[in-house]
């Protein structure tokens, strides 16, 4: 192990020695996210139960882990004795976000959806075995919540040692920003296998910061647009849905230039993945995805656009697919058509032509696939057949980033 201070025999011994496997609780397990970071984390676990009152997310639940105990009834509603029985080491939840959101209600503790955490937080101190790890997520702004202070006051009152995060799949390479409040706790005297910190950590304590800065493109000094770099770029490593490279201070959309200089040094940072590997191959029936001709002519300035050659997408949330502004990217399939064509002088032309223009784009919504695969569900991973479209988007603008989680999970039990 990582941090042991076992000596390297008795370390070599001890990693040969089989290891029991942690038995882990599994909160507001929606549609299993947690489940399949835990797996992809490859340490020695039993899922004991999962819990969640959302009956589709439940179906779904189900459809793919069928051999898990899900309890289908409120947390507030579990005795003490029946958190006893299940004996778990380990508890990975995911509370509502809707009181902490930008956009959400921002009751916090008031709001009636915070109920079931605030039980948590009132019964971990009373368990018979008080568990030894905690894994928390949650959406930036929970960090400044009165529920963040009551989970800090409990997590000192029990003895565990914890770190925060605020990370985003980019930090892995992941064409997509989907920032989120992590925090690990371990029950002392266990520590981590890294330097804890009271201030939140922006990175994976395993990673060198400077790569880190490169590799979420935080850092303007990190733009790769430079002359030489640009000779080690063929075509299909530029990204052009920003603008022609020799007209990059062009502004055809409601955007600033710092926006755009933003989204320009996403699109040229090599270390993270291109949107064309995580798109479905062969899609069957794609107008099913194309954008409405209503939604396009009212929206088509505030659109986050991009092409299978671009290297981000913006948040995926529960509206995608039934409310356009503000809900996720949107995919322009027409590889020879360029947005700066499309978008000149745009505004001076009549509703028709504006759609004649638009269409040019061929512009459609991500699959629900294309969205689980940006959060790294398994190609295992399926929806049951009555599951809607509008309820997989919703399911999925809930869930959580797979890669992110299982890299924590492994560093806190390291």
């Amino acid at each position: 192990q990582r941090g042991s201070g076992l000596p390297l025999g008795d370390r070599a011994v001890a990693m040969m020695e089989p290891q029991a496997s942690l038995r882990v609780l599994e909160l507001y397990s929606g549609i299993g996210g947690m489940h399949y970071a835990l797996k992809e984390s490859c340490i020695a676990a039993d899922l004991v139960a999962a819990v969640d009152i959302n009956t589709v997310a439940n179906e779904v639940y189900e459809h793919n882990f069928p051999n898990t105990y899900l309890c289908a009834k409120t947390i507030e509603g579990m005795a003490l004795d029946d958190f006893n029985k299940l004996e778990f080491d380990m508890i990975l939840m995911s509370p509502p976000c809707q009181p902490f959101t930008r956009i959400g209600s921002q009751k916090d503790v008031l709001d009636p959806r915070t109920k079931s955490f605030l039980y948590i937080l009132e019964i971990l101190p009373r368990l018979s075995k008080t568990p030894k790890y905690i894994l928390l997520e949650n959406v930036k702004g929970f960090e400044t919540s009165v529920a963040s202070d009551k989970l800090i006051q409990t997590l000192e009152s029990c003895r565990y040692t914890y770190q925060a995060f605020l990370l985003s799949p980019t930090l892995l390479g992941i064409p997509n920003s989907r920032l989120r409040y992590f925090l690990l706790a371990k029950l002392q005297p266990d520590t981590f296998c890294f330097r804890t910190s009271h201030q939140i950590l922006k990175h994976f304590p395993d990673h060198d910061d400077a790569d880190l800065r490169s590799r979420d493109g935080s850092s303007f000094n990190q733009m790769l647009s430079t002359d030489g770099n640009k000779k080690e770029q063929n075509n299909s490593e530029y990204c052009a849905e920003n603008g022609k490279s020799q007209d990059v201070n062009l502004l055809y959309k409601l955007e600033t230039s710092e926006h755009q200089k933003q989204k320009q040094i996403q699109d040229n940072n090599l270390s993270i993945q291109m949107i064309q590997d995580f798109l479905e191959e062969g899609l069957q029936d794609p107008s099913l995805y194309f954008i409405p001709p209503k939604s396009l002519l009212r929206y088509a300035l505030i659109l986050d656009i991009v092409g299978q050659t671009c290297r981000r997408s913006v948040c995926f949330t529960k509206g995608y697919g039934h409310y356009v502004e503000g809900t996720g990217s949107v995919l322009k399939t027409a590889s020879d058509v360029e947005l700066s064509e499309v978008f000149q002088s745009f505004q001076a032309l009549s509703e028709d032509e504006k759609l004649n223009q638009l269409s040019k784009l061929k512009l459609r919504y991500f699959t629900p696939r294309e969205i689980a695969n940006l959060h790294g569900f398994p190609s295992e991973f399926r929806f049951p057949e009555k599951t809607s479209l509008r309820q997989s988007y919703r399911l999925l603008g809930n869930s959580l980033n797979i890669h992110v989680v299982a890299k924590l999970i492994r560093l806190m039990v390291e």
